[in-house]
């Protein structure tokens, strides 16, 4: 039963004053017991807690027990105080779960170490206790748990008692339900205390799996310096000070984000805690989710978003100060490269399809949780941060942060919506805030910046309604950069006489969220020479606009691809190279290549890697990207057997354990691995990587019984979230569509019955699309799929896929 906003709008209404204790004992191997101790106010005799999944529920309600009335999802509350506290206890048996929503259980194969953690978030916290499941019902917690006594326990709160397994925890500020967490196990842990500006000290610590000790402790000095300087940066940026008590962050099993941002204490999937040599790009993706995840302790966790229309308060000024504070505050250079090759894509692929909304839509068009499941997209994340980039960029950042700064101090330890945060900005603004935020935050979509001649002469103009303010890069022939200009672009054209004969890049800076049109003179000479601009910024820009030619059909696949083997293989940075092969392999080959054409295309990008591997030299950060691109593409059996066997690349540089992994699942797909030669490198892996490795290579296997058996895995009852995305992964092989086709039919017929487990095993389902080239008779029954009874998350996944293909 999926939470509504009018039953969130009635409950908030009569319930104040709210506080928790909870006991949780995490002791037993199937179930774990919880007890909720929940005092509030209430003007009416009736309401309802979440509860769900629960195996036995015990009920007392202001001192006398009573038969809970309980439908596996509420429990009934009835002849209640409205004029004392009421004081409401909840003792539940629940179940564990292995797919990342509710207390998941883990058992590390290295070790047999047994981990469980509380991965809350929207909808999950009934799942591990009863309570008012929505934002705007705000609670101090007090939490106690009880667990092995080996066990390292870690919750939001500082610890205030610990004895033979009996943890507890310091009272937390008001924080919603969904941001609890707990997370025992044998953790590996490094601590420290910093003296604070004001004089105050904190705790802080960083968490891992004991099998990963050698791992956290390689990136202690990196992970204690990036955490001190982001701390350090938000200090000088925010008025308010750090909202909690501590600090810690913790790598966790199976986690289905990249990260949450329980306050105090933030969960990291634990694939950010990579095996072998971690590289540059991966250093500052983390670096920006550690920025990202912080910055949640003012956005969102201290100041929360009312309802879930206002998701973007959050998740797009994370997404903003993650890349900001990890480079102004860590020293990670140039991320706005990032942003450009990796994040922007994915927001302008949102926003272009059906399902596209505002960065801000209405409360009314999130009418429940689930629907609220499916906005936290592209256009939440990705375009959200590129409009609050292009709000400071245009009101200045002075104006920007007074604002910002406003807000966050009105609504600490309270709810907002746009209209608060639109109040604050005017407050400390001269301009038209509530003009530029009805046009970039209310309606969807993306704006063209196209590039006319009048003679020589370039001039810009607008296709769309939005002001933009933006970098023009001006080029000679040779493009060798000779002017810059900042342009303000509403509906009049803007001339450039100065640049007059010179080929121009608008948003050159990335300062906006906009499509690119450029003249034909430019459009040639960039196609011809991209590899020769020297800003990485620059080229970032181009390729994020050549993938998204290919997605409106403006640009081939195969001129895409020319580019790819012309321009990539000269491009001196790993995380350009590792962004533009995504896109080739993931959406450009998937969605624009027939399935007869697939193996061409995917030897076409093997051929750039072979050349930009060998191109790479001495740069190891090259070398790493291009040979993991290898493994994934080359049709060479023989050259990858012998990376398998030397452990090394042709170059010399060792292979990362994910780039083995990619090698010898390839070589299943070419049919040149067997089970038992699968097996053996799972053997010699001996970790859940190397686990779900085996998994992901057995079902890529070119053979009607190797995707029997992937697919009636994927089908298991109670299958993890990791499993089965690893079993997706091998299952759908661009070149296999002919041997697949069966298979197609399949997932549409049972995804859905799959997409009930839960949200975010929904949102895994939607995932496991198939990743092939479709034929018409496949779309079409795609289509009849749609027109029957998809659950809600699943729907907005498949309708997403169709409009990708179209």
């Amino acid at each position: 039963m999926s939470l509504t906003l009018d039953e969130a709008r009635a409950r908030a209404g009569v319930i104040s004053s709210l506080s928790y204790d909870l006991d949780l004992d995490l002791t037993g191997p199937e179930t774990f017991r919880s007890h909720a101790r929940v005092r509030f106010a209430s003007t009416a005799a009736e309401t309802f807690l979440d509860l769900k999944g629960a195996h036995s529920v015990s009920l007392v309600v202001n001192g006398e027990a009573v038969e809970a009335a309980y439908d596996g999802a509420r429990v009934s509350l009835t002849a209640l105080s409205e004029e004392a506290v009421n004081e409401v206890e909840v003792t539940a048996t629940l179940p564990y779960t292995t797919d990342g929503d509710g207390m998941h259980t883990f058992t590390d194969p290295v070790d047999g170490s047994r981990y469980v953690s509380a991965y809350l978030g929207m909808d999950n916290a009934s799942k591990v206790f009863a309570c008012f499941d929505q934002n705007d019902l705000k609670a101090s917690f007090s939490v106690a748990v009880t667990a092995d006594p080996a066990d390292t326990v870690l919750a939001n709160g500082a610890v205030v008692s610990q004895e033979a397994g009996q943890w507890g925890f310091a009272t937390t500020p008001p924080i919603p339900p969904a941001l609890l967490v707990v997370a025992a196990g044998p953790w590996h842990s490094v601590r420290w205390s910093a003296v604070l500006d004001s004089g105050e000290g904190l705790d802080f610590g960083w968490h891992a799996r004991r099998s990963l000790a050698t791992e956290l402790d390689r990136d202690a000095e990196e992970l204690r310096r990036t955490t001190e300087a982001c701390y350090a940066h938000y200090a000088d940026l925010i008025d308010e000070p750090y909202p909690f008590d501590s600090y810690d962050q913790v790598f966790v099993p199976g986690l289905n984000w990249g990260a949450q941002e329980m306050p105090g204490c933030v969960t990291y999937r634990d694939e950010l805690l990579p095996r072998g040599a971690i590289t540059d790009a991966q250093r500052a993706i983390r670096a920006v989710i550690i920025a990202h995840e912080m910055s949640h302790m003012w956005f969102g966790d201290s100041m929360t978003m009312t309802w879930w229309e206002d998701t973007w308060l959050q998740e797009s000024f994370a997404d903003y100060m993650g890349y900001r504070v990890a480079e102004a505050g860590a020293g990670f250079s140039d991320l706005r490269v990032e942003v450009e090759i990796r994040s922007k894509p994915w927001g302008y692929r949102s926003d272009a399809r059906r399902s596209t909304h505002p960065v801000a839509p209405l409360a009314v068009d999130v009418p429940d949780v689930d629907t609220a499941a499916t906005i936290f997209d592209g256009i939440s994340y990705a375009k959200g941060g590129a409009c609050l980039v292009q709000l400071a960029f245009w009101l200045g950042d002075e104006e920007f942060m007074a604002g910002v700064n406003r807000h966050l101090t009105r609504f600490r330890f309270a709810n907002a919506t746009l209209a608060d945060f639109v109040e604050s900005l005017a407050e400390t603004s001269s301009k038209d805030v509530r003009g530029w935020v009805d046009a970039w935050l209310r309606q969807p979509g993306f704006d063209i910046l196209t590039v006319r001649r009048e003679g020589d002469v370039p001039v810009l103009v607008r296709e769309g309604s939005r002001p933009h303010a933006f970098t023009v890069a001006a080029y000679d022939s040779s493009l060798r950069l000779v002017g810059r200009k900042r342009v303000e672009l509403e509906a009049e054209p803007v001339p450039l006489p100065e640049f007059a004969g010179l080929v121009v890049v608008p948003n050159a800076g990335g300062e906006t969220f906009a499509a690119l049109r450029l003249d034909q003179e430019s459009q040639k000479a960039l196609s011809d020479g991209l590899s020769r601009i020297e800003d990485p910024l620059v080229r970032a820009v181009l390729w994020s606009s050549a993938a998204l030619q290919v997605r409106s059909r403006d640009l081939s696949a195969d001129d895409f691809l020319d580019l790819v083997e012309t321009h990539l293989p000269a491009e001196p940075r790993a995380d350009i190279i590792e962004g533009v092969l995504t896109e080739a392999r993931s959406v450009v080959i998937p969605q624009r290549v027939p399935a007869s054409r697939a193996a061409g295309a995917v030897a076409r990008v093997a051929a750039a890697a072979a050349a930009g591997l060998a191109a790479s030299g001495d740069d190891e950060q090259r070398a790493l990207a291009w040979a993991a691109a290898l493994a994934a593409t080359s049709a060479d059996a023989g050259m990858l057997r012998g990376w398998l066997d030397a452990d090394k690349v042709a170059t010399g540089i060792t292979l990362l354990p994910t780039t083995r992994w990619e090698a010898v699942a390839r070589l299943a797909s070419l049919g040149e691995a067997d089970a038992r030669f699968i097996a053996a490198e799972r053997d010699r892996d001996g970790t859940v990587e190397g686990d779900l490795g085996a998994l992901r290579a057995l079902a890529a296997r070119p053979s009607t019984a190797a995707k029997d058996a992937a697919w009636e895995a994927m089908l298991a009852p109670g299958v993890d979230n990791r499993r089965f995305d690893a079993l997706a992964s091998g299952m759908w092989i661009a070149e296999q569509a002919h041997l697949l086709r069966p298979y197609v039919a399949a997932y549409l017929a049972e995804a859905p019955k799959l997409a009930t487990r839960g949200q975010a095993f929904a949102i895994e389902v939607g995932r496991a699309f198939p990743r092939i080239a479709l034929d018409a008779d496949q779309i079409d029954a795609l289509q009849a799929a749609l027109a029957n009874g998809v659950p809600t998350i699943l729907r907005r996944s498949w309708e997403d896929h169709f409009d990708d293909r179209e």
